[in-house]
Parts: C-alpha cells; structure tokens; sequence
C-alpha cells in the first residue's frame, strides 16, 4: 500500500520491490505526472483521493480500501529490501501472528547508508493486522498505533528521503512549519530554555552519543541538520506565541 503525489520518479523503484504482496495497491492525490500510469503499468490497483486531505486521512483511506487485512504500508521514497522481503515471506508461510512488526529503517543519504544518528535503527510500523492497528497523529509526523502484541523484523526498510541537501532543507521548512501548527494546537509553549539548549543536545546526542562521528561528513551533516530542524521548530513555535500576544 502506498499514497503518492507526483512520485514519476521515485515510485517505480518502490514497486517493484513490493511486486511480491498480494496486492499493490495506491491512492493518488490527483498527480499531474505520469505517477498512475507508471503503477497500473506494474500491476497496481490505483485509487484516486484528491484533494490531498492530510496524511492521516489519506493513509486511513488507503488501509480500508486494501483487500486484505494484512498491510505492509510504505512510501515513495522506500524500499523493501530483499532480507526484509525474505523475512515477510517466511512469516506469511508460518502465519503472521499479533497485531503487527516493526521494521528497522535505514535512510541513504549523501551517498550513504546513514547507520547513526536518531535516523536509525528508526523503527517502524508498517506491517500490520488493519483490525487491530492504524494510523493516527496530527499535522506531521504520524505513524501506526497497535492494539496488541508488536514483533520485530531485522530486514531493513531502506529510505531515500531527500535528493540533495537542497531538498532536505526545504522538507525541514515544511515540517517544522506543521510541527509548530500542531504544537500551538496542542497548547505546548517554546521557552527559552528550549531554545538554549534543545539543538545543541540534538547535536551532541547524535554526533556523539548515536554514532554521528563515525559517518564523516556525511555523519556531521545529519547531526547539524537535526540540531537545525530543533532549533527551527522551536523558533516557529515561539514566533507564534509572540504573534498571538500581540494580537
């Protein structure tokens, strides 16, 4: 199962390593590229959802429309990588059991797999029972929560998040932008101590407790980068604050 927007690119690579399930399927939110018709072109069942609604919506809306009740949910920019389909497969034989698995995440990014860092093992939820687990969050950010018993897989989901620094920092923008939103929403506040001393722990507990240094450049730049997206998010959320008083 996988939702798109304009994924001409990336989507073909995404399918193919999931040519193994049962079904593919995907819900489009009205994409002016050739996105559906590279999918139906590899056996994907297309569903058309537009406007885009919101990451929770879209992704409930795909779950339902699913024809099994087990679903391995990923994204444009992911991959089933062989050992973690080998290892899905094997499960299928002997019966999947519980209300889910987690998969270990691995993001490739400045020409490497970034193995530190809060990037990984990144854990998630992707393959799981619809009756007893789901999608829920808010603005950004969200993920699946199970109402039962979670495994754990060690085939690793690989992710190709950003294309070059460029393009990370304009998803930083972005999602710090609709982290502030939510956060506003949620009544939390950005105080100065946050802003102090939140991103130079993020920098401190990537680049140093998670391994960051052992990546070289590639492994000081995710570390920064993490520190930055802290120090933006809290700034937006402040920036709020102060717009709200003085209305």
């Amino acid at each position: 199962m996988l939702i798109t927007l304009d994924e001409e690119q990336r989507l073909p690579a995404a399918l193919d390593s999931v040519a193994f399930c049962d079904e593919v399927l995907v819900v489009d939110a009205g994409s002016r590229d050739r996105t559906r018709e590279l999918a139906e072109d590899r056996g994907a069942r297309v569903l058309v959802n537009a406007p885009w609604p919101g990451w929770v919506p879209q992704r409930r809306l795909a779950v339902a429309a699913a024809r099994h009740d087990w679903v391995l949910a990923i994204d444009a920019d992911e991959r089933v990588t062989p050992a973690l389909r080998d290892e899905i497969e094997a499960l299928r034989r002997g019966g999947l059991s519980g209300a889910g698995y987690r998969l270990p995440r691995v993001a490739f990014y400045l020409g490497r797999f970034i193995r530190a860092t809060d990037w990984y093992p990144d854990p998630q939820l992707r393959l799981f029972d619809r009756r007893q687990a789901g999608w829920e969050g808010g603005l950004v950010h969200e993920s699946v929560a199970a109402r039962g018993p979670v495994g754990r897989l060690c085939g690793e989901l690989e992710h190709h998040p950003y294309a070059d620094v460029s393009a990370h920092l304009r998803r930083i923008d972005r999602y710090t932008s609709l982290w502030a939103e939510q956060a506003a929403r949620d009544g939390r506040q950005a105080r100065l101590a946050d802003l102090a001393l939140a991103p130079p722990w993020a920098f401190f507990r990537n680049y140093v407790l998670k391994g960051g240094f052992l990546l070289g450049r590639a492994g000081l730049t995710v570390s920064a980068l993490n520190a930055y997206y802290t120090l933006v998010k809290l700034a937006k959320l402040a920036e709020r604050e102060a717009s709200r008083r003085g209305a």
